[in-house]
């Protein structure tokens, strides 16, 4: 069942509001996204613990299956959202052989199961190698790129078939960890704009028997860290005082951000 995004911000919550709203807040917070949320969530969540009416953007989905770091904008910092959106990223988790799936990843139909040849990590590496530089693959079915104006995950729930949505990537570096088949642990760097779950189905094709996305944590964003990030439950003890100085302080690391920013 999905967490409750009303957990932050709620009961214990309810008075920071009033101390917010004695100024206007804007800033970036930094959140570890649980597993079961959509960016969604964390944007409501968060919210909530806002005065009325201010805004709350994130900057770059995350899908629900996958944890880490989000960027979250608050207040007229949320016009910052489309240059902070074209930023590198890292992400390490796991990939299952043998297996594709009509979303990419193990939430999803299962579309075919194939048997796993005998791999070593060393020849699973050479087809990750294969896969640096530009990239070009289409976006998922259920994903948010849209078509004639709408998400491609509402054609697909609908069960409507639209046109192949191409994407180009870099895909920076991208390394085979440890192989307990039919998973394998891998780090990848790559651009914005990167689909990992579509990665994953190439590098399924190339290698023979398919694959799809078992589990995926977001590292970093440029030079932000999800070390540095605010955790459910320590996002669920912040009050107003706090809240306020995380906002306030965040502004000189944002504006490094942007100034490093090609």
């Amino acid at each position: 069942m999905l967490p409750d995004p009303g957990g932050i911000g709620s009961s214990a919550g309810a008075g920071r509001t009033d101390f917010l709203a004695a100024g206007a807040v804007s800033g970036m917070l930094l959140f570890d996204k649980p597993e079961g949320w959509t960016s969604h969530d964390a944007v409501a969540a968060f919210r909530r613990m806002l005065p009325k009416g201010a805004k709350v953007g994130h900057c770059g989905t995350l899908d629900p299956l996958a944890t880490g770091l989000l960027i979250l904008l608050v207040g007229p910092c949320t016009r910052l959202q489309a240059r902070m959106q074209g930023l590198d990223k890292v992400y390490a988790g796991r990939v299952r052989l043998g297996l594709t799936t009509d979303t990419g990843d193990v939430t999803g139909k299962v579309l075919e199961t194939r048997p796993v040849p005998e791999l070593s990590l060393e020849r699973i590496q050479a087809c990750l190698d294969g896969l640096r530089g530009t990239v070009e693959a289409p976006a998922p079915a259920y994903s948010a790129v849209k078509h004639k104006g709408k998400a491609l995950y509402k054609y697909a729930r609908a069960g409507i078939v639209v046109p192949a949505k191409p994407r180009t990537c870099t895909v920076y570096s991208w390394s085979a960890l440890s192989l307990a088949s039919p998973d394998f642990e891998h780090r990848l760097t790559c651009s914005s704009g990167t689909y990992v779950r579509s990665l994953a189905e190439l590098a399924g094709a190339r290698l023979g028997c398919g694959a799809t996305v078992l589990t995926l944590r977001r590292e970093r964003i440029a030079g932000f860290r999800v070390e540095d990030s605010l955790t459910l439950e320590a996002a669920k003890r912040l009050d107003g005082a706090s809240l306020r100085r995380l906002l306030t302080s965040s502004l000189v690391r944002l504006g490094e951000a942007l100034a490093a920013k090609p």
